[in-house]
């Protein structure tokens, strides 16, 4: 069997993932087709994620792909977390994944309907889901507010989990419009502040060609090995949070070659992808928590030592922006009140390493300007860092 490195692999990751100064992208969709998808629950992770990858970082390119040419597009998908991706990603992520996570929300939701008790059922939600959409076609892009006032079936309060500990009553706008956009009915547009602001405007959705799961599944497991392969059968299922055994069957579809890895472990790489790759220029990055290629295999112990991570990860295993040199990750940032971009190293990669730091910290603090960044998933490092 043939074996690639860890070496090996930290140097796939900076030429594949587009770190490395050399290889970095002239677009958006280029630089989110390298790591298939995009984290996108926060909403500066995917600008931070995207020109950290691009030759010419800038927001308003960014701004372009997402609202205005739609070549980028955000799912609610896999691991039932938002991600964005290219147009060309997102009909094998729809059928493969974002059609089973619309499905469960809508049965879950349809369930705390039934237990509250107020006769709220199926029917009403469909004429709320109507009610809401043709608001939206007559207002244009608008907030889940100016929505709710607009639909007197959104400002509904309903008690969900009753007579548990946990028992709470929420408002439906949040959960009818998250439905409304599972299904693809409606999508993100601009939000109301800055780029790193949550609070979208809504807008009319985009349907995606009806792929047969299995087909789909293979083919964004095949774009998956190109970006992070050699990894395991483990890898794949904890990226997608598919079962296992649909994880198998996607790998088997992809004709996927398995590898010995440094550790014993064997790995996947898509057919004749073994040959070892030159290694590119040395190369710093600096990247936003839950980036791709800190969150990509489910085993980081290549590029991540483990004695880093409680200082990296929250509680909920959510990685935290991360300083890396030549594929491993050695520290982590944050940014100050004032907009200074502070970094600390976790280990000692020598003199021309923290030189790189410092000069993408710059380039860092350079595009960001006058905004502010605080992480929606914090850390003990990003914390004091921070402060």
């Amino acid at each position: 069997m043939h074996r690639i490195t860890d070496e090996q692999r930290r140097i796939r990751l900076g030429r594949r993932h587009l770190l490395a100064p050399s290889v970095r992208a002239a677009g958006p969709v280029e630089a989110s087709d390298a790591v298939v998808a995009l984290h996108a629950t926060d909403a500066a992770t995917l600008y931070l994620s995207l020109c950290a990858r691009l030759a010419d970082a800038n927001t308003a390119v960014v701004e372009r792909a997402l609202y205005d040419d739609v070549s980028l597009v955000r799912l609610l998908s896999l691991r039932n977390t938002l991600f964005a991706m290219s147009r060309d990603v997102a009909p094998c992520v729809d059928a493969s994944t974002a059609r089973a996570v619309a499905v469960k929300e809508r049965r879950t939701f349809l369930k705390h309907l039934a237990e509250d008790g107020n006769g709220l059922d199926e029917r009403w939600l469909a004429g709320t889901e109507e009610a809401t959409l043709s608001a939206l076609t007559a207002r244009g892009p608008s907030t889940g507010s100016e929505l709710s006032a607009a639909v007197p079936a959104l400002r509904t309060k309903i008690t969900v989990f009753p007579g548990r500990k946990w028992e709470a009553v929420q408002g439906v706008t949040t959960r009818v419009i998250r439905l409304l956009a599972a299904d693809g009915r409606i999508r993100r547009d601009r939000p109301r502040g800055s780029w790193t602001s949550s609070q979208f405007r809504w807008t009319g959705g985009t349907s995606w060609p009806a792929l047969p799961v299995a087909e789909a599944r293979a083919a964004l497991a095949r774009r998956w090995l190109l970006a992070y392969g050699p990894a395991t059968e483990a890898d794949l299922k904890w990226w997608t949070g598919w079962t296992l055994t649909d994880t198998r069957r996607a790998l088997a579809a992809t004709g996927a070659e398995e590898v010995r890895l440094d550790d014993g472990a064997t790995g996947f790489v898509t057919p004749g992808d073994t040959a070892p790759e030159p290694p590119t220029e040395p190369w710093a990055a600096l990247l936003p928590g839950l980036d791709p290629s800190a969150m990509g295999w489910a085993d980081r112990s290549f590029h991540l030592d483990p004695g880093h991570r409680p200082a990296l990860f929250d509680r909920a295993g959510n990685i935290g922006p991360t300083v890396w040199w030549n594929g491993r990750i050695i520290g982590g940032w944050a940014q100050r009140a004032d907009g200074e971009v502070a970094w600390r190293l976790l280990s000692d990669p020598g003199r021309a390493a923290a030189e790189a730091v410092e000069a993408e910290a710059a380039r860092l603090a350079q595009w960001v300007g006058d905004t502010r960044i605080t992480p929606r998933f914090r850390t003990p490092l990003e914390r004091e860092l921070s402060s």
